[in-house]
């Protein structure tokens, strides 16, 4: 193994790491949103918007990531909509982890009593107070494993992203391998930059899932 040659690749891995974290965590962002909001249209029972959800859920869960982002980048510029490799990630990844959120958040949602609907509805809450200051909060708190658990496999999922040509870490090790045939020392570079980029996030979700069920249950 040449550390040298190792060394002198790290600006370039560097570089590769700030992009696919910028987009990985752009994309964990959009589907924490979607989740919630697909999450509280089921909790509802919100007619036809529910279905589509439905729908919607079960399309994304069930196609791979990569035919999901060869539709977008490939697809779509086919009926006029251009889309860029960045955004093109950003939201491919979104739309996936959306449908997973979705049944993350649905799942914590039914996991709450009906007395503490009840007891909150007797307070004199109507029923998006409700909502809004007893059951989701409740629901995001039981929620954080699966949840922590989904933004480390949508961050995994970006190894994907050098298929539509942008310069993530996959694509800057497969890059560095075809040019120098450096394959151990590439490689070996991109595992410790995905740790790098992954390990925090593990280590951070177990703290705060510790503290949840501390705060919930005591020692």
């Amino acid at each position: 193994m040449d550390f040298d040659v190792m060394i002198s690749y790290l600006p370039l891995y560097k570089e590769a790491l700030f992009l696919t974290m910028r987009v990985g965590w752009q994309g964990v962002i959009i589907s924490i949103v979607i989740g919630l909001l697909c999450s509280a249209v089921i909790h509802f029972r919100v007619p036809v918007f529910r279905q589509t959800v439905g729908a919607y859920t079960q399309l994304f869960r069930n196609t791979p990531l990569l035919v999901q982002l060869f539709f977008i980048y490939f697809a779509l510029p086919k009926i006029g909509i251009k889309v860029s490799p960045v955004a093109c990630g950003t939201w491919g990844l979104g739309l996936l982890g959306g449908a997973y959120m979705t049944e993350t958040f649905r799942s914590g949602l039914e996991n709450i009593p009906k007395i503490q609907y009840e007891s909150a509805e007797s307070l004199g809450m109507n029923r998006l107070q409700v909502f809004r200051y007893v059951i989701l909060p409740q629901a995001v708190s039981s929620s954080v494993p699966g949840l922590v658990a989904n933004v480390i496999f949508l961050l995994k999922e970006t190894s994907v992203f050098s298929t539509i040509s942008l310069m993530d870490l996959m694509f800057t090790a497969k890059d560095l391998i075809g040019m120098y045939a450096k394959t151990i020392e590439c490689l070996t570079l991109l595992v410790v930059f995905y740790l790098i980029m992954l390990l925090p996030v593990s280590i951070l979700g177990n703290i705060v899932e510790r503290r949840l069920r501390h705060a919930e249950f005591g020692s």
